[in-house]
């Protein structure tokens, strides 16, 4: 599987020929500028964890213009479609459906979520995403909580995406823990450095992932690797 980072917790997977795209902020990313810009960004699915702006600000016109399929709570789903989005498939925590080029699977992220003209976001996420070319969690903006200890039995991951920024989210140090309990080595880090209340000391985040056998990767924003 391969893995595009296009900052914040935006990122593309690359797999069974297909583009899954997760959580798009980008136009609206400083960080960004330059480097990527979404009216270039292509999918053939659109994976949305919540329903905070810095996580869909740029999925309704990726959509149309590709018209890839969005994968959301309900409550997202049908405010997709009040945006003239149709294809769309709505879950929820604790489903899975087999999309044919990969299962997904719904499981819990302790977080908030509303959409941008203030109404109810329904429950935020995280996904198992499980096909013959391997699994990979995207926890979503999370707290850590016991329930990624069930992960592992669900799947057996190749990598998995989580949060380390702190404030909102998860810090490096309680990701190592998740990390541990879902049996991970591989990481990739996602909601940190975008804004001033989610800057991260790299270094220090690193010997937190160090410390359970796991290793973090930091992309740069517009970096690809497998995974």
């Amino acid at each position: 599987m391969q893995v595009t980072y296009y900052g914040h917790s935006c990122f593309t997977v690359s797999t069974n020929g297909k583009k899954i795209l997760f959580d798009p902020f980008i136009t609206y990313n400083e960080l960004a500028k330059g480097k990527v810009a979404a009216e270039t960004v292509e999918a053939d699915y659109i994976i949305l964890s919540h329903a905070h702006v810095d996580h869909i600000a740029d999925a309704v016109s990726i959509a149309k213009r590709t018209g890839a399929k969005v994968v959301a709570n309900w409550e997202i789903a049908e405010w997709f479609k009040k945006q003239g989005v149709e294809n769309v498939h709505p879950m929820n925590t604790g489903g899975k459906w087999n999309f044919g080029d990969f299962t997904v699977k719904c499981v819990v992220a302790q977080h908030s979520s509303g959409l941008p003209d203030g109404s109810y976001g329904g429950n935020p996420m995280g996904f198992i995403i499980s096909n013959n070319e391997g699994s990979f969690y995207y926890s979503g903006d999370t707290a850590l909580t016991l329930d990624m200890q069930l992960i592992p039995t669900w799947a057996k991951l190749n990598f998995a995406i989580l949060p380390i920024g702190d404030n909102f989210t998860m810090d490096a140090t309680d990701a190592a823990a998740c990390a541990k309990m879902i049996d991970c080595k591989e990481i990739m880090g996602v909601h940190y450095d975008t804004f001033g209340f989610i800057k991260v000391d790299a270094q220090a985040a690193n010997q937190a992932f160090e410390k359970v056998g796991a290793k973090l990767h930091l992309l740069e924003i517009g970096e690809t690797r497998n995974f």
